[in-house]
């Protein structure tokens, strides 16, 4: 259904079943994929790029103008992944010339006044809480929680399965896996109920635990204990993606309480 009192631009691509309501704004370089509902006075700007069975809610936008004095009008975009439900008064930026383009995944859930700046990059199954805000360039992987009123600086990474406490001020990395919270922002244990939710066995769990526990109880440094990790955990993805996150961090990550 598309009501006579939104504004459609006529270049803009609708799929199939997409309902658009009344005083919605759609501009003409926008995708909107099948099944999608665009809720009264949302506003969908150029660069959009909207997959299946979507629900954006009213006074949402999608697609600014990246915050960003270095935005020079290229032609980069916001893509939203199929099933993501984005609420009230989320903004979504367009990318900029250092990336392209914003990209929020499959399943996600975008609560009210939560902000993703220009060129983050967040994965599948992702909550991202109420007037949480991510600065540019962030990148948030699979099934990652961040809880209301999280505020996230520029070129920060948050791992998998990582869950962060309301209110966070996360200034660096946070390794996968884990919860977050306290200020500053700390290593809390691992994200158990999470895991068990999501189908890891107790024994895969308990592995997991015992890699953080020589990274963050013991006398080594970060370097040492990365080293202890891989020599005396035998060899599996989740051991790997660990060392790696960790060892990939140009910001650092952060520490146990």
């Amino acid at each position: 259904m598309i009501s006579k009192l939104a504004y459609i631009h006529p270049d803009a691509r609708l799929g199939n079943n997409v309902t658009v309501e009344p005083f919605a704004y759609i501009a003409g370089n926008v995708v909107i994929g099948d099944g999608t509902w665009i809720g009264p006075n949302a506003t969908v700007m150029d660069g959009a790029r909207i997959g299946k069975n979507c629900r954006i809610f009213p006074t949402s936008v999608i697609s600014g103008i990246p915050q960003d004095l270095k935005f020079k009008g290229e032609d980069t975009t916001a893509e939203i992944g199929d099933s993501t439900t984005v609420r009230e008064g989320v903004t979504v930026n367009r990318g900029t010339a250092a990336v392209g383009k914003t990209v929020v995944g499959n399943n996600c859930l975008l609560m009210a006044c939560a902000h993703v700046g220009h060129d983050c990059n967040i994965g599948d199954y992702c909550i991202i809480g109420n007037a949480t805000g991510l600065a540019g360039e962030v990148k948030v992987e699979d099934w990652a929680i961040l809880s209301g009123g999280t505020l996230v600086h520029q070129f920060a990474r948050i791992g998998a399965h990582v869950i962060v406490g309301g209110g966070s001020k996360i200034r660096i990395d946070v390794p996968p896996f884990i919860k977050a919270d306290r200020e500053p922002l700390s290593f809390m244990g691992l994200n158990t109920v999470g895991l068990t939710r999501r189908g890891f066995d107790k024994e895969r769990i308990d592995e997991i635990h015992n890699i953080y526990r020589a990274i963050y109880q013991n006398s080594m440094n970060l370097s040492q204990a990365l080293e202890y990790v891989e020599k005396e955990f035998r060899q599996t993805p989740d051991r790997d993606y660990i060392i790696n996150f960790i060892r990939k961090s140009e910001r650092g990550v952060i520490r146990a309480r």
